[in-house]
């Protein structure tokens, strides 16, 4: 575990900060987007001998780095969620790909979350945020079942005012 530790430790002074280069219009928060993300962090990976596998295996999202000369390896994962959808299914494995990756590397990211600072959480200050009914709606969808039992009410409440 040694020389995987120490390549990583060579390769994480390279990588510095990460900028979030990607939008999302839903949260209106900034985030890493998967593919800029390893397009970054890759090269200099394997400049220090190191490689990333980012398998899904027993309904888990995996990342692996491992130091190609001495087999080390280290990982992070995280249980997929039960959905039915495939698109949900394909964004909760983007999205676990990513923070799998951010948090193995201990990458600095900034928290541009500004409900947070105010005590209320994000999902809230998104539907309190929306401007249409579809707007609400799409929130809705992106919901897994217990956070839309916990929204149910404030959504169908701004629904009523919107129309």
């Amino acid at each position: 575990m040694k020389e995987l530790l120490k390549k990583l430790s060579d390769a994480k002074k390279e990588i510095g900060k990460i900028s979030k280069d990607s939008s999302n219009p839903f949260f209106k928060s900034k985030y890493f987007d998967i593919n800029k993300l390893l397009e970054h962090v890759e090269p200099i990976l394997e400049k220090h001998g190191l490689m990333i596998m980012q398998p899904i295996k027993d309904n888990r999202v995996q990342t692996i780095i491992t130091h190609l000369e001495s087999g080390e390896n280290i990982d992070s994962s995280i249980c997929l969620p039960d959905l039915n959808d495939p698109q949900k299914i394909g964004s909760a494995i983007t999205y676990y790909r990513r923070y799998t990756l951010q948090s193995l590397l201990a990458l600095q990211a900034e928290d541009d979350d500004g409900n947070k600072a105010a005590g209320v959480d994000a999902v809230e200050g998104q539907i309190k945020r929306a401007k249409t009914i579809k707007e609400l709606e799409n929130i809705w969808h992106g919901l897994n079942e217990s956070e839309q039992q916990k929204y149910k009410t404030l959504i169908t409440n701004l629904k009523s005012k919107l129309k």
